[in-house]
């Protein structure tokens, strides 16, 4: 497996462009099913996660090119709705195939989805929303098979906002006959976008970003050409490594809305930021101060996805500072990493109580998932010291070439490919 190598110590300095969403992206893909022709989709980046949802789609039968961060895609051709066990089972985000196969042939047929082990991420509110429009769910050992010979719109209430049943709600609800009005809906960004594409292929929806939406069902919808929103975890993953570098950094191409809750807690912890337009410039120059508390929770306020981040820069703070993590269990395996770096986390249930140290050391650490991973970088990139990080496919999920991004900064990190096997054919 690959694995990363960081001469840390070094500030990170430099402008960096933001690519786009991979949240935005893959649901994106997965609604150009509900409309037969060729999408072109601007600003998709290059990302295990993305490569793997368009190997399903050509499973499927469609034709696609990934080209710089261009995805132009053929969905004419489609001519099954059983997506393929062993691609569903190395990405979350195949659930979002659900709702689009089922509103095109009547009917899917899904298996239990892979992706980081994070916690439990149990898909019944996807089931429950497509069973509130009229389908038909059999699961058996892993298997769910839905049919519906006409989704037709309903009310549907989430007892909690889930960002993919949301999605996949909205996706199957599109060309549903009547009306379906979602309650309790996530708000994210993504959610936006998606609901921004699904109008451009000529959908009636509304209320995206906020708790209610409403999806009056069209017949038709038609392929379209699009541009996926800026990445905001990449954003704020960069912004918390310029700050625990004690460097400055500009980031172009950001959407400074969608990372308000960021924002709040890094001035707290004495960080500079400015905002102009679509432009961040992020400066810390002394040590950052500790942040009481911190809670992640479901949009708008701080996402779970930057917990593992956040959490380096505030062991490197001045005092002592707590985070409470409400969304997945399973999000704390970084710090076990972080302690080989000097890090001084305990961790009670679902929280985790960090004392500031003045620095970390470098070491060989494990990512554990997407996050973790990103997490450790940061780490590496502020330390003292050498720091190898194991199993960077995890990272890959998310970053385009995050060791490039990076380079760009000034980092010294590079990217270590293990040499083939005597026996093995390339």
């Amino acid at each position: 497996m690959d694995k990363l190598v960081i001469e840390g110590g070094n500030p990170l300095s430099g402008t960096i462009r933001i690519h786009g969403a991979k949240n935005a992206a893959l649901p994106i893909l997965a609604a150009s099913l509900l409309a037969e022709g060729v999408h072109s989709l601007h600003n998709v980046p290059k990302l295990l996660d993305i490569q793997t949802m368009l190997e399903i789609l050509e499973r499927l039968g469609c034709r696609g090119v990934h080209e710089e961060e261009t995805v132009t895609i053929d969905t004419s051709l489609v001519s099954t709705s059983h997506v393929p066990e062993d691609l569903m089972r190395q990405m979350r985000s195949s659930i979002f195939l659900m709702g689009p196969l089922l509103s095109r042939f009547g009917e899917v047929t899904i298996y239990q989805p892979g992706g980081c082990a994070i916690g439990e991420r149990k898909i019944d509110l996807h089931l429950q929303g497509l069973q509130a429009l009229g389908a038909e769910v059999v699961e058996s050992n892993g298997r769910v098979f839905c049919r519906a010979e006409q989704l037709t719109g309903n009310d549907v209430h989430l007892d909690y906002p889930s960002v993919g049943a949301t999605e996949n709600i909205m996706m199957a609800a599109a060309k549903a006959k009547g009306t379906t009005t979602i309650t309790g809906a996530a708000r994210e960004p993504e959610i936006q976008d998606l609901q921004n594409f699904l109008n451009k292929m000529g959908a009636h929806i509304m209320g995206a970003g906020t708790d209610t939406i409403t999806i009056q069902g069209v017949e038709k919808l038609y392929p379209c050409i699009y541009e996926v929103i800026p990445d905001r975890i990449v954003a704020g993953t960069v912004m918390i490594a310029a700050a625990a570098t004690r460097g400055s950094v500009t980031l172009t191409r950001t959407n400074a809305g969608h990372l308000s809750s960021l924002i709040h807690v890094l001035r707290r912890a004495g960080v500079q930021i400015t905002v102009c337009n679509d432009i961040i410039n992020i400066s810390c120059l002394g040590r950052p101060k500790a942040v009481e508390r911190v809670i992640t929770s479901p949009y708008p306020s701080f996402p779970t996805d930057l917990q593992s981040q956040i959490m380096v820069l505030l062991s490197l703070a001045d005092g002592f500072s707590v985070i409470k993590e409400t969304v997945f269990e399973g999000r704390f395996k970084h710090v076990e990493e972080m302690a080989r770096m000097g890090a001084d986390i305990s961790i009670d249930l679902n929280r985790a109580f960090i004392r500031g140290v003045q620095r970390l050391y470098g070491a060989t650490v494990e990512a554990t998932d997407l996050r973790a991973g990103a997490a450790l970088v940061i780490a590496g990139l502020a330390a003292q010291g050498t720091t190898v990080v194991e199993q960077a496919h995890h990272i890959d999920r998310g970053y385009d070439g995050i060791e490039k991004l990076f380079q760009k900064l000034g980092a010294r990190i590079t990217r270590k490919v293990p040499a083939p096997g005597p026996f093995e054919i390339i």
